[in-house]
C-alpha cells in the first residue's frame, strides 16, 4: 500500500508538472512571436512615418531617390541584437546593418525577398543563424529617371529568443524533477508513518491466538486509523468477552451433564437384567434423568438461539391482553396467591411469544420460592412520561424470601443460583433465558426487594425501549345501540 500510494503520488506530481510546463511553453512561445512581431512593426512604422515625411531632415529638401530614403533610415537606426536591416532598391540589396551579417549573399535569403519587394508581407526561411523572419516594408518613388522602387527589408533572428526560451524550460525541467523527488520522498515517509497503526495492527492480529485474546493494538493521533484501531480494540474486546464466556458456558454444561451421565452409567451397570423390578425401577429413574438432560439440552439450545437476529419477531402487541393471558397460564403452575396488578392499555411492538416465555419463567421462579397460598402478581405499565428506554415495565412479585443483595447480578448468569429450595431441580439456566429474551429486545431486567421496607419477597421487572416502535392508546369504543 505504501509503495501504491508513493507511486500515486509520483504520477500525479510528475503529471501535473509536466503539464504545467507544456502550458507555459505554448503560452511563453506565444509570447516570443508576438514580441518579435511588435520588434518588426516598430521598425516598419518609424520607416513608413519618415517615409510618409518625404523629407530629408540634413537638407529640408525631398530625399532625391529611394536608396537616400533608405540610407538615412539605415544611419539613423540601431537595430536589436538579432535584427538586420537591409536596403533593397530595384532587385537587388544595397545597404545592410550590422555589416558584419552575410544573409543578403544567402541565395534562399534573395528568393524569399523578391517576391515581398513590391507587395510587402512577411514571411520565415531558415538561415545559418537558425530560423528567421523577413518582413518588408515597399516604397516607391518618382525621379527624373523615372519610378524608382525599393524596400524596407526588416530580419529578425527567432533563434535567440527561442534559445531562451529553452534555457527557461531547461531551468523549469530541472527544478521540477528536483520538486518530484522531494515530493515522493516526502509522500513515502509520511505514507509510512500513517500506515504505521495498520503495521502494528496486522502485527498484533498475528500475534493474537485462540488462547491469548488480551493483546490490545495501541491507540494513538485523532484520525481515521485511529478510529479503525479503536473499533478493533472494541471488537477485540467483544471477542475475548464472547470466548470467556463460550468456555464458561461449555465448562458448566460439561459439568452439568456429568452428573445424569454418571447417573444413568452407574445404574446401568448396576441393573440385574434378570429382575424385572429392578429393570422397571431403573427404567423409571433412567427416564426421569432423560427428561432432565432433554430440558437442559433444550435450554442450551435456546440460549445459543439469543445470539441470532431473528431470535425475536416483533409485531403489535397489546400489552393488557398479553398480561391477561399471563396471568391466565401461571395459574396452573401451583396453589398460590395469583393477582394482577394492573394492566397498560397499549399497543406495543414485541415479540409477544418470547415476552410469555420470560414471564412464565419468572412465575415458575416464584412459584419455586413461595408455598401454597403466597402472593405472586404480575403487571405491566406504560408510562408515557418516562424516558424511551424506560416507558415499558412488565414485572412478577412474590411473598418468598427475596433474592440476596449479593446474588442479584448472579442469577441471571448461566447456570448462576442463589438458595436453592427443596425438590428444586433446576439447571440455573431459567433467569439466563428471561435474561436473553429481554436483551434481544434491547431492554433489561433487573431483581429488587418487593417492598423496600422489609427485606422479604421479590420482584423482577422487566424494562423495554419503546423508541422506534409504536406505542398506540387503545382506547375502547362503546358498542352501538340495537
Amino acid at each position: 500500500m505504501r509503495a501504491r500510494i508513493t507511486a500515486s503520488v509520483a504520477v500525479l506530481v510528475l503529471g501535473a508538472l509536466s503539464a504545467a510546463g507544456v502550458i507555459v511553453y505554448a503560452v511563453e512561445s506565444q509570447r516570443v512571436d508576438a514580441q518579435t512581431v511588435e520588434e518588426v512593426e516598430q521598425e516598419l512604422d518609424e520607416f513608413a512615418v519618415l517615409q510618409g515625411d518625404g523629407i530629408d531632415p540634413t537638407t529640408g529638401e525631398p530625399f532625391a531617390s529611394v536608396r537616400d530614403l533608405l540610407r538615412l533610415f539605415l544611419e539613423r537606426n540601431v537595430p536589436d541584437d538579432d535584427e538586420v536591416l537591409v536596403a533593397w532598391v530595384g532587385d537587388r540589396p544595397v545597404y545592410r546593418f550590422p555589416r558584419d551579417d552575410e544573409l543578403y549573399r544567402d541565395p534562399r535569403f534573395l528568393d524569399a525577398v523578391r517576391p515581398l519587394v513590391t507587395t510587402g508581407g512577411s514571411t520565415r526561411i531558415d538561415t545559418p543563424q537558425g530560423r528567421a523572419l523577413v518582413a518588408t516594408q515597399p516604397v516607391r518613388q518618382r525621379t527624373p529617371a523615372g519610378v524608382e522602387t525599393g524596400a524596407l527589408v526588416v530580419v529578425v533572428y527567432l533563434a535567440e529568443d527561442r534559445g531562451e526560451l529553452h534555457d527557461t524550460m531547461r531551468t523549469y525541467a530541472v527544478v521540477a524533477a528536483l520538486l518530484t523527488v522531494l515530493v515522493v520522498a516526502a509522500a513515502a515517509w509520511q505514507s509510512g508513518r500513517l500506515l504505521a497503526p495498520i503495521r502494528v495492527l496486522r502485527e498484533t492480529a498475528d500475534e493474537i491466538r485462540e488462547s491469548d485474546l488480551s493483546r490490545r493494538i495501541p491507540e494513538a493521533g485523532n484520525d481515521d486509523i485511529t478510529a479503525l484501531t479503536h473499533t478493533l480494540n472494541r471488537m477485540l474486546d467483544r471477542l475475548e468477552t464472547a470466548f470467556a464466556d463460550q468456555r464458561r458456558f461449555l465448562d458448566d454444561a460439561g459439568h452439568e451433564l456429568r452428573t445424569p451421565l454418571t447417573v444413568l452409567r452407574g445404574h446401568l451397570e448396576l441393573l440385574d437384567a434378570h429382575d424385572p423390578v429392578d429393570v422397571e425401577e431403573t427404567r423409571a429413574l433412567l427416564l426421569d434423568e432423560i427428561d432432565r438432560m432433554a430440558r437442559l439440552v433444550g435450554d442450551l439450545i435456546l440460549l445459543a438461539k439469543s445470539d441470532r437476529p431473528d431470535f425475536v419477531l416483533p409485531t403489535e402487541v397489546h400489552l393488557g391482553e398479553l398480561t391477561e393471558d399471563v396471568l391466565a397460564k401461571v395459574r396452573g403452575l401451583g396453589d398460590r396467591d395469583w393477582r394482577l396488578d394492573g394492566t397498560a392499555d397499549r399497543l406495543v411492538r414485541v415479540d409477544g411469544q418470547r415476552l410469555t416465555q420470560a414471564l412464565l419463567q419468572l412465575a415458575d421462579n416464584a412459584v419455586k420460592h413461595t408455598g401454597p397460598g403466597d402472593l405472586v402478581a404480575i403487571g405491566s405499565s406504560y408510562d408515557a412520561a418516562a424516558p424511551p428506554g424506560e416507558r415499558l415495565r412488565l414485572w412478577v412479585r412474590d411473598g418468598g424470601p427475596g433474592v440476596p443483595a449479593e446474588d442479584r447480578e448472579a442469577v441471571f448468569e448461566r447456570f448462576g443460583r442463589s438458595a436453592v429450595p427443596d425438590g428444586d431441580e433446576g439447571f440455573g439456566l431459567g433467569l439466563s433465558i428471561v435474561h436473553a429474551i429481554v436483551a434481544a429486545h434491547g431492554g433489561s431486567v433487573a431483581v429488587t426487594d418487593d417492598r423496600p421496607e422489609s427485606p422479604h419477597g421479590a420482584r423482577f421487572t422487566i424494562t423495554l425501549p419503546t423508541s422506534g416502535a409504536s406505542s398506540v392508546l387503545v382506547e375502547e369504543a362503546p358498542w352501538p345501540a340495537s
